[in-house]
């Protein structure tokens, strides 16, 4: 399959930093936000968004969690696939808080609507917001929209947008796997 670069990585850290800046307007000191990185490859944007808001703004007390959301699937048992489970971390309590979910690439929204039932574990948030990488625009399945978008990229139903994430953020990039058209 033939691939194209979308999003360097000088492109990327850019979109990194403007999200990070703006949950910190939208969520001032973060006493009273989760953010939840959903694995596995949220946990990686997560960790990234971290480290920029860390630096920005130490005063700042970060509450995070990882989840993971494979068994909450509404096709968990449709596919013949053998799905593969990541740990879960959520070492805290979302009762009556501001919840984040952090993906890197937001396509059907089954996902997310798995993290809505899997939150639930860990109490009843007072609102969840959801901030993605990349927005596939016109492949959902379901009505969930992102809070908080770094690009949003058009691509034909076989194609697959992946992000690539390197030790350096400079040698990251976002590309695109053309599907067989």
């Amino acid at each position: 399959m033939p691939s194209k670069v979308l999003l360097s990585g000088a492109q990327l850290e850019l979109l990194l930093h403007r999200l990070a800046w703006q949950l910190i307007e939208n969520h001032q000191d973060f006493s009273n936000t989760v953010l939840v990185g959903l694995q596995p490859r949220g946990v990686i944007l997560l960790e990234e968004l971290m480290a920029i808001i860390k630096k920005e703004q130490p005063q700042g007390k970060l509450t995070f969690g990882k989840l993971d959301t494979t068994f909450f699937r509404d096709d968990f048992r449709r596919s013949t696939k053998i799905h593969t489970a990541n740990s879960t971390e959520m070492e805290v309590q979302v009762e009556n808080k501001k919840v984040v979910f952090i993906d890197d690439v937001l396509f059907t929204g089954r996902s997310i609507r798995a993290a809505l039932t899997a939150i639930n574990s860990y109490g009843r948030p007072e609102s969840v917001e959801l901030l993605v990488l990349v927005d596939r625009r016109f492949s959902r399945h379901l009505p969930i929209q992102p809070d908080y978008v770094g690009a949003q990229i058009d691509a034909f139903e076989g194609d697959r947008v992946r992000v690539n994430w390197e030790q350096q953020l400079q040698k990251s990039n976002v590309y695109l796997e053309e599907g067989n058209s």
